[in-house]
């Protein structure tokens, strides 16, 4: 949030530029907690990584070549700080939150909070976040410059647009785009308004849908030459 915050203000933004650290419900008995899949931590050998798993609790999975500890991906249920966020919008600040997928806490009956040892999909608390406050647009802004169909392969077509009804048949890396689509599609579906999924430096172009792909309500896709 520093980082990001400082950079902004680096950038010649002059509004208020604050971080909020961003605690993300989740259910305590979310599914994903009887199979975690998300990768976390530094890399070991087998041999290490069965070690270390022992000593500690660990789960363990193979990442290519080597072994990570695995932790639980639960969906974000609601952020704990949306009043506060919403409040430093009406002030005309400018908010990071929502870092790393949030903080993911459960609540038990009483209201208290417990954090857990999981990571909440980014892109997902994103849709989460920009529902909860009514926003415009949801922008997942990464280092492509959009969703490809057929992706790694010789005949991967980069798609400008994207309906709703397309999305269930679109077969997207899990680990990358697949969230991120998955994350437009629940916002444009709920709030009836696009989505857009491109490169960080095409920003302004990705929001006009001049560059990226934009998800809508619509019922037909636009694809561009493999050249654009």
């Amino acid at each position: 949030g520093y980082w990001l915050a400082q950079e902004l203000r680096n950038a010649g933004v002059r509004r208020p530029v604050v971080a909020v650290i961003t605690q993300t419900v989740v259910d305590a008995a979310d599914p994903a907690f009887a199979a975690p899949t998300k990768f976390i931590g530094p890399v070991y050998s087998r041999e290490e990584a069965q070690s270390v798993a022992a000593r500690h609790g660990w789960t363990v999975a193979s990442d290519g070549p080597t072994w990570r500890r695995v932790v639980p991906s639960p969906q974000p249920k609601r952020i704990l700080e949306e009043n506060p966020i919403r409040q430093l919008l009406e002030a005309d600040a400018l908010v990071v939150c929502g870092g790393g997928g949030g903080v993911p806490v459960v609540e038990d009956d009483s209201g208290r909070l417990t954090g857990v040892e999981a990571v909440v999909d980014k892109d997902l608390t994103a849709a989460q976040i920009a529902l909860a406050l009514g926003a415009d647009r949801l922008l997942l802004l990464t280092d492509v410059p959009g969703v490809m169909r057929d992706f790694g392969t010789p005949y991967a077509t980069p798609l400008r647009r994207l309906a709703l009804a397309e999305l269930p048949a679109m077969n997207l890396p899990p680990g990358s785009m697949g969230p991120k689509v998955e994350a437009c599609g629940r916002f444009t579906s709920a709030s009836g308004r696009p989505s857009a999924i491109g490169a960080l430096a095409d920003a302004v172009a990705v929001l006009s849908g001049t560059a990226g792909t934009t998800i809508t309500t619509g019922v037909s896709c636009t694809t561009d030459s493999p050249g654009m």
